[in-house]
């Protein structure tokens, strides 16, 4: 090759560098990471700088948004395949600017602007969520940690999931709560990036101690789990996060007044505030042994559990105030599992096996004789009423897979309203009437075990669009019991992590 090609070569090299917005140097280095590029448009070129020494990199970043279809910020990026991590101690130069401007670790299937990705974000006003689009030219969602403004985050992927880590000051860094699923294929980018949300500005974020890691983390010992107390709006399907901790806890209601939950852990009942905070233990007397089947009657004066704390340790219903006291019995018969209050407050829905079938049935809520509104062979589960009283959703196998099914109040007209390949439990309406919820398993799975890849999924009472809310890793316990907002905009659930330790 003679000069003049050799130069031609070098200088078409440069410029396709330059229209991709990357940067190669042998004379720069950028530690880990392969190179830098603008993705999507932006109104300022941004750069970076890195402090070897101090494993520190200053970036600047314009774009509009990183958000809806597709995205405009800087990307500073290596490709990586398999099980990974990336964290970092992030901070924001200089005060003022757009709250919703981002600096973010990211992973990324490609450097086109619509690409898949997830990132771990701080906002410009301390917001600090986790972000995807699923597919490409998709909507992004989000899950907003219930911590604001962390010093380090960090992103891990492990098969298909994503999670964040946070860390305050003089913290270690542990799991913010809830997760996605989200495939990519492999190799896909990871890396820093930073987006102004005014496509007229550059800003700054520094990244210090950014550590990557190959691998699953907390990799030693026995499996742990971790439970995430969210909730999620219909409208946008993002999620906040609500509590988290590293134990086992299920079956969220959601308060009438809209205040608190309630949910199960280790056999108690504990409320919780809706804007989170420390969990308050309700005196359920001898009952300690209570389940994922607990609820609040309509007037919010009374608490419905199933305990199985007494006799033959079967699970029976006893109501008791809704502050805590004596829990007085319900059911004579056992097991027996509550899942729905009528309106009126007169009557309670509940599952129950004798002689061997599951059915639904209904009581007074003052005790009494029960009444079978199922006969029909297979499980029958997950009663619920509708705001006005007139029919029970619930779930059956009579037709071969778990189905949602309605019939009216007295057990009559019982009618198949989800005709499709999953599993689907714990039908839930929304208390103004427009919609029911539910839980999807795969195909191939019995019954409704925990620990499995599961979909909340919603559909409107008059028929229409089956949409997902959520995928997620959950199953028992994430929905089992009715756990809307009261005005209808938000659902409650519990999504799982197992770790090892």
């Amino acid at each position: 090759m003679n000069h003049l090609s050799k130069y031609f070569v070098v200088c078409l090299s440069l410029v396709i560098s330059l229209q991709a917005g990357c940067v190669y140097s042998q004379n720069q280095s950028l530690g880990p990471f392969e190179g830098y590029s603008d993705i999507g448009d932006v109104g300022k070129a941004g750069h970076v700088k890195y402090d070897a020494g101090q494993k520190s990199y200053l970036i600047a970043g314009g774009g509009e948004n990183m958000w809806f279809n597709n995205d405009a910020f800087h990307f500073l990026w290596k490709r990586a395949s398999g099980d990974i991590s990336l964290a970092a101690d992030i901070r924001w130069i200089g005060t003022g600017g757009n709250p919703h401007r981002k600096a973010c670790l990211l992973i990324r299937q490609s450097l086109e602007p619509d690409s898949p990705y997830a990132d771990a974000v701080i906002h410009g006003d301390g917001l600090t969520s986790l972000q995807y689009r699923q597919a490409r030219g998709g909507p992004t969602r989000e899950i907003q940690s219930n911590v604001t403004a962390p010093l380090r985050i960090r992103i891990e992927k492990e098969a298909d999931y994503v999670f964040m880590s946070i860390a305050r000051e003089n913290e270690t860094l542990h799991s913010a709560g809830g997760s996605f699923k989200i495939k990519f294929s492999e190799s896909f980018y990871i890396g820093l990036g930073v987006c102004s949300h005014d496509n007229a500005v550059l800003e700054k974020a520094a990244f210090s101690n950014v550590e990557i890691k190959a691998g699953k983390q907390n990799s030693v010992g026995g499996n742990m789990l971790e439970s995430t107390l969210e909730t999620v709006a219909i409208a946008s399907k993002d999620r906040r996060v609500v509590y988290h901790i590293r134990d086992h806890i299920e079956a969220p209601n959601w308060s009438r007044d809209g205040k608190y939950f309630l949910f199960n852990r280790g056999g108690k009942i504990y409320k919780l505030p809706v804007d989170g905070g420390e969990p308050q233990l309700i005196d359920t007397g001898f009952a300690t042994r209570c389940n994922n089947d607990h609820g609040l009657s309509p007037n919010e004066t009374q608490l419905v559990i199933s305990d199985q704390s007494q006799g033959e340790r079967k699970s029976l219903i006893y109501t008791l105030p809704v502050g805590g006291g004596t829990p007085r019995r319900v059911t004579s018969l056992g097991p027996s599992y509550w899942h729905g209050w009528s309106p009126d407050g007169r009557t309670l829905a509940f599952v129950g096996e004798r002689s061997g079938e599951y059915d639904i049935y209904t009581i007074p809520t003052e005790g009494g004789e029960e009444r079978r509104l199922t006969t029909a062979p297979g499980l029958d589960d997950g009663p619920d009423y509708s705001p006005d009283g007139k029919h029970i959703y619930f779930n059956s196998t009579r037709t071969g897979t778990m189905q949602i099914w309605r019939m009216k109040s007295d057990g009559s007209d019982q009618q198949q309203i989800t005709f499709d390949n999953y599993n689907d439990w714990f039908p839930h309406p929304s208390p103004d009437g427009r919609w029911i919820v539910f839980l999807s398993f795969e195909k191939e799975v019995e019954g409704h075990p925990a620990n499995k890849d599961v979909m909340l999924r919603i559909m409107p009472t008059d028929g229409g669009e089956i949409q997902v809310l959520a995928k997620l890793f959950g199953g028992q316990g994430t929905i089992n019991v009715p756990s809307w907002s009261p005005d209808s905009k938000n659902i409650a659930f519990v999504s799982y992590r197992l770790i090892n330790h």
